[in-house]
């Protein structure tokens, strides 16, 4: 109960503790106090007293009924015509109008399908068995398993860690590898290659990472930078094509398992894909899908809108009956990312509206007067990595942090702003390798036993410096020159 209670009014005195401040200087008072508000919905999720998503709830409830002191400056509320009640509620309700927010929904109801039809599974184990009979194609099976996965999966956790995980877990035994003294026979090297791949796939794709949607519209909002799915796509291929085709020779040289063949593994993996049988008429279906909504989410960006596209491929899915209505309706993680993020939009774009991100990027740009606008743009992409040491949340970290970062850079005369944008969010999946704690799959491997905390953290911070690298040596000058 004391948990609980410290839990409860931790973000309550953060909001209080900053109300009570002077008001800065060229900042309206229900700006400040907006902010005091958001900064204590941040720690409350961080710390959760409360599910995210409520968390979310409240605090967008809390704006609107105090939309008086907080939404709206003296002169908006002096006008007789203006009803605040009304325009705090559609200022509330306004981030569930996002369509790459309903894009994500729809990722999350793919990835339903794939469970319900086994075909995730299957093509899992039918790399494993193709690639399986060396250590190292065995990294790379599970690398192209989560990859494939990754654009219409946009929970980390539940594609790595519901998909491949409960998969791979059971290979290290066919070789007495357990989480104990012999778990670096072939299981610490697999439990790795998975977890560092399925933060790689996080970047690759808007759908494949459940924040990389409040990102987009933060980057919007904040920069008014708009960035399509094929031009998310286009403008990370270079990193992670480059990343994925080195990771799992990486963590064979950096990490590397003492067996180094596995012919049991293909053997398995064929027994298991026995099991189930002939290829279903249900998963030709939801194969022809998916592979028609990446058709068009790549090549016909020009004509057609990828979440309309995402709403008839969920439609046929529905009608041909690969899911059905109520697997929907039970989808609680794609209910509740639905809620968190649209209600995380609107609490970000709240600080835009009072004017605190602009007074914030102002009093930044000034101090990184006189800077190399490139140089002020690598710093603050790694000081924005860097954070998320502080962070057990992408989510957390990309409403706390983002806006405030990409203000800050965008106001530097010179900035390349689309760039500095991308840069920063095609960090945020990358950022989930860096700690046991810093994504939703993290806890899983780490829970797994076959690596230590010793080498967890170890491997993190080794990774995480050559994925921010490459990013930063390879994404940035690409992006300056193709900007997509």
């Amino acid at each position: 109960m004391k948990s609980i209670r410290w839990q409860v009014l931790a973000p309550l005195l953060v909001a209080a503790v900053i109300a009570i401040f002077p008001v800065p200087q060229d900042l309206k008072p229900n700006a400040w106090y907006y902010f005091a508000i958001f900064a204590g919905a941040i720690v409350a999720l961080v710390i959760e007293p409360i599910p995210a998503a409520a968390v979310g709830l409240v605090g967008v409830t809390l704006m609107a009924v105090l939309g008086n002191v907080t939404l709206f400056d003296a002169k908006q509320l002096a006008d007789p015509a203006f009803k605040w009640p009304t325009e705090a509620l559609k200022w509330a309700l306004s981030g569930f109008s996002s369509s790459t927010l309903w894009l994500v929904f729809s990722a999350f109801t793919f990835g339903v399908g794939h469970e319900k039809t086994g075909l995730g599974r299957r093509i899992a184990l039918a790399l494993v068995k193709a690639l399986g009979s060396k250590t190292l194609g065995l990294g790379y099976a599970i690398t192209l398993s989560d990859l494939i996965l990754a654009p219409v999966t946009a929970s980390s956790t539940a594609r790595s860690g519901g998909t491949i995980f409960p998969i791979i877990r059971n290979i290290p035994g066919l070789y007495g590898s357990q989480p104990d003294q012999t778990a670096r026979k072939i299981g610490s090297y697999i439990m790795w290659t998975a977890f560092a791949a399925s933060c790689v796939t996080s970047s690759m794709f808007i759908t494949s990472l459940a924040p990389n949607v409040l990102a987009v519209e933060l980057m919007k909002k904040t920069a008014q930078v708009e960035v399509t799915w094929t031009q998310w796509f286009v403008g990370f291929l270079p990193v992670g094509a480059i990343l994925l085709a080195i990771l799992p020779w990486l963590v064979y040289k950096l990490y590397p398992p003492k067996i180094k063949n596995s012919q049991e593994v293909p053997v398995w993996a064929g027994e298991e894909l026995g099991k189930m049988g002939k290829i279903t008429w249900q998963e030709l279906v939801m194969a022809a899908l998916v592979i028609t909504a990446l058709a068009l989410w790549i090549f016909g960006s020009g004509w057609v809108d990828a979440t309309t596209v995402a709403l008839v491929v969920i439609s046929l899915m529905v009608i041909t009956g690969v899911v059905k209505w109520d697997d929907i309706l039970s989808n609680k993680p794609a209910w509740n990312v639905l809620i968190w993020v649209a209600t995380l939009i609107t609490l970000a774009d709240g600080l835009n509206k009072v004017g605190f991100i602009a007074w914030f990027a102002t009093g930044a740009a000034a101090f990184l007067t006189g800077w190399p606008p490139i140089v002020v743009m690598v710093v603050l992409v790694i000081i924005f990595f860097l954070v998320h040491y502080m962070f057990a949340s992408v989510t957390a970290h990309t409403s706390a942090v983002l806006p405030v970062i990409l203000a800050a850079g965008a106001a530097v005369p010179g900035m390349p702003v689309r760039v500095f944008a991308l840069l920063l969010v095609y960090s945020l999946g990358m950022m989930g390798v860096i700690t046991p704690y810093a994504s939703g799959p993290a806890p899983v491997y780490f829970g797994s036993g076959y690596i230590s905390r010793r080498a967890f953290w170890t491997l993190g911070f080794v990774f995480g410096l050559i994925f921010l690298a490459v990013l930063l040596a390879i994404g940035a000058p690409y992006l300056m020159a193709v900007n997509p």
